[in-house]
């Protein structure tokens, strides 16, 4: 059964001197109606392991309602058959002021994705931009501030961090995963504060796993988030930083016990969410989450 930490906020922001601020959030999901692991793109992936799509449904379900409990608007997507990792909506694209950059996935398998994910976008309002480099979008991207970080190694190329750059006129900072475990940028890097709230104040930062990167790469993070928290080896191994946040609440593994009190001794209020079965498929609860940024209502 999913478990839910409802502490209150106004306790978990006692203990920091910053007073973070709930922002709120418009999300694309995909009910798993059609999960299994029938194959291998990924280390998490084993098909000779049985799945559950009840209990993957029912552990979704309990994702999803705690977004609307908190308050956020989010759109569904329909789920293909054939089609199981469509659950994984944050890889089906990159969404800024309503204009949505098309993923082109690397394997076989996803490639049908891309284009079922653009023609929601283009039926909902977004500017679609069609991909012409490999990337798995909002895996692989993360909005900082104006900045985005983009991850490549495994699943994104580098070469689609300079189209998207052209696309969205910003900032595109590389970083390159080293360890197959975590393949997508947002398995390693949770963006906590991703831009200025609403008392003006720049909250940007994030958490990340230094492991994960090579030395340029704990360089450049390191640089450039003195304050961000740095999570063990053993919180990243259960997903902590796949995690989804707010700006007050972060929802995260109900494993990764030392990254729930960093969250908490920096005055966030984490939310403990378990999706061990969507786990099996290398997926956790940003991959369960695509931010449309800049949605009509």
């Amino acid at each position: 059964m999913s478990t839910q930490n409802t502490a209150p906020a106004a306790e978990a922001t006692q203990s920091s001197p910053v007073r973070r601020v709930q922002q709120h959030r418009t999300y694309l999901m995909c009910r798993p109606e059609h999960f299994t692991v029938s194959y291998t793109i990924n280390p998490w992936m084993e098909p000779a392991n049985p799945t559950d799509t009840d209990r993957a449904v029912q552990q979704w379900q309990t994702l999803y309602d705690t977004y609307l409990a908190l308050g956020h608007d989010v759109h569904l997507i329909d789920p293909i058959e054939g089609l199981p990792d469509m659950v994984y909506t944050a890889n089906g694209g990159f969404i800024i002021d309503g204009v949505a950059y098309g993923a082109k996935f690397r394997f076989q398998e996803r490639v049908p994705e891309g284009p079922a994910f653009m023609e929601w976008f283009g039926g909902n309002g977004f500017d679609v931009v069609d991909p012409v480099q490999v990337n798995e979008g909002e895996g692989d991207f993360l909005l900082v501030g104006e900045t985005i970080l983009a991850g490549t190694g495994f699943r994104s190329t580098g070469d689609s961090h300079r189209e998207l750059g052209e696309v969205f006129g910003k900032e595109v900072v590389s970083l390159n995963l080293v360890d197959p475990r975590f393949y997508h940028l947002d398995t390693a890097i949770s963006v906590l504060d991703p831009v200025e709230g609403p008392d003006g104040v720049d909250r940007a930062n994030i958490a990340y796993l230094p492991g994960a990167f090579d030395e340029e790469g704990r360089r450049i993070l390191a640089e450039r988030y003195p304050d961000a928290i740095r999570v063990s080896d053993e919180d990243g191994a259960v997903f902590g930083l796949n995690s989804s946040s707010d700006g007050l609440n972060v929802l995260i593994s109900p494993r990764a016990k030392g990254f729930e009190a960093q969250l908490r001794e920096r005055g966030y209020n984490p939310i403990l969410i378990d999706l061990s079965e969507l786990l099996l498929g290398g997926g956790g609860i940003k991959c369960c989450t695509l931010e449309l940024r800049g949605a009509s209502q």
